[in-house]
């Protein structure tokens, strides 16, 4: 089917924003079972991230859920293409100069090398949220391993769905061992290091 559309350059740029902004802007893919605790930890990032002045924004997996892929169910189709729609969408933050944090479970690692390779090097860190199965069971802060271990939940990553961890992440958190807030501070340190913030800014 002829798609009649066309690319329209916009007149303010990506380095536009970031000049504007001060910093650099990218994409921060966090990944790991349900229950490592992404979400708090991206959550944590963002505030302190806010705090310098930072121009952020979070993407949450159950947040998108409740609107922009609310039509998706759990089958691998419908997680690629849920991953694949919060890619899209992490990339026009990023075009907007913002850092955009996403917290999402995105068990495949062919989905999570797709949004890399749609990013300039440089504007994409991968972060595995590793935390041991049993302590993320444990947690279960919304009652899914349990409705899963009882056949409630079917195709629950880490049960009776695979998880891919990372092959190279660019930052690996221990979260059983570490706090939340000790996390974050080690991502500020990379995200220091990589040139995305200024030291101590």
């Amino acid at each position: 089917m002829e798609r009649n559309i066309t690319w329209h350059q916009a007149s303010v740029s990506q380095k536009n924003y970031r000049n504007k902004n001060g910093h650099h802007s990218g994409v921060i893919w966090f990944t790991g079972l349900s229950g490592s605790g992404k979400s708090s930890i991206a959550n944590q990032l963002n505030h302190l991230l806010h705090e310098r002045g930072i121009h952020t924004y979070l993407l949450d997996g159950d947040n998108i859920r409740h609107g922009l892929n609310s039509d998706l169910g759990f089958s691998a189709e419908d997680r690629e293409e849920n991953i694949r729609r919060i890619g899209e969408v992490a990339k026009l933050f990023a075009d907007s100069g913002a850092i955009v944090l996403t917290a999402f479970i995105s068990p495949y690692q062919k989905d999570r090398d797709r949004i890399r390779a749609s990013l300039p090097e440089e504007d994409f860190l991968e972060v595995y949220v590793d935390c041991p199965i049993d302590e993320c069971e444990a947690r279960d802060p919304k009652g899914l391993y349990e409705k899963a271990r009882q056949g409630h939940i079917k195709g629950f990553t880490g049960i009776d769905s695979p998880y891919e961890a990372p092959i190279d992440p660019e930052q690996v958190l221990h979260s059983f061992d570490y706090d939340v807030k000790s996390c974050a501070d080690q991502l500020l340190v990379l995200l220091e290091e990589k040139g995305w913030i200024k030291k101590g800014a």
